[in-house]
């Protein structure tokens, strides 16, 4: 399991400054010309998450409160607050803001959260980049708390987190991760392969 430390923030991360984790685990194809990393910081009510590929065939059709983003060029954050619970968040975007936030403990229990409130409260950005696209966003902690009411971002205290590139509509479909997937198919809905994200 690998491990990736937050570190504590003032106000907007400077993401300059902010370690990045790579999204290096290729899963069930042979070759895949996609990047990506992800940033991951907290402060005093949010964490605060960037993604960024480098990609060159993006595809970016999804759209609305019933868009599919995982179809397109997709960067995704799943994360569980609470130790030995399985529940997790699973967040994911297109480069055109199309947003994916579910709730549950496995794809088979998880469900949609399409309330335009929880999307404004992630005050989402996305970007071209010369060689990719990016996207950062909050989320408070008290949306998280709205389902771990003992929630605390404290020093030394840990979330369990993986993070994703994929594009299953793609030109070249392609399936990327943080933490290795112990799965035969496409499945990134296993938080039994989270890895840990410490706070500093």
């Amino acid at each position: 399991m690998k491990t990736y430390t937050m570190q504590r923030c003032a106000g907007r991360p400077d993401w300059d400054n902010i370690p990045a984790l790579a999204i290096d685990t290729l899963l069930w194809t042979d070759v895949c010309d996609v990047r990506a990393w992800a940033q991951v910081a907290y402060g005093d009510d949010a964490l605060h998450i960037r993604l960024r590929a480098q990609e060159t065939d993006i595809r970016c059709c999804e759209q609305g409160p019933l868009g599919m983003p995982c179809l397109d060029s997709c960067l995704e954050f799943f994360f569980s607050p609470a130790e030995g619970d399985l529940r997790y968040f699973n967040i994911e975007f297109n480069p055109g803001g199309c947003v994916y936030c579910g709730f549950g403990a496995g794809r088979g229990q998880s469900v949609r959260l399409m309330s335009d409130g929880v999307l404004a409260q992630f005050c989402p950005e996305t970007e071209r980049t010369e060689d990719g696209w990016a996207v950062a966003y909050r989320v408070p902690y008290s949306f998280i708390r709205l389902f771990f009411p003992d929630f605390r971002a404290e020093s030394g205290r840990a979330i369990r987190a993986n993070c994703y590139k994929c594009g299953d509509k793609t030109v070249h479909p392609h399936y990327l991760s943080w933490n290795p997937v112990a799965s035969q198919t496409p499945e990134f809905h296993r938080p039994q392969d989270f890895g840990a994200m410490v706070f500093a």
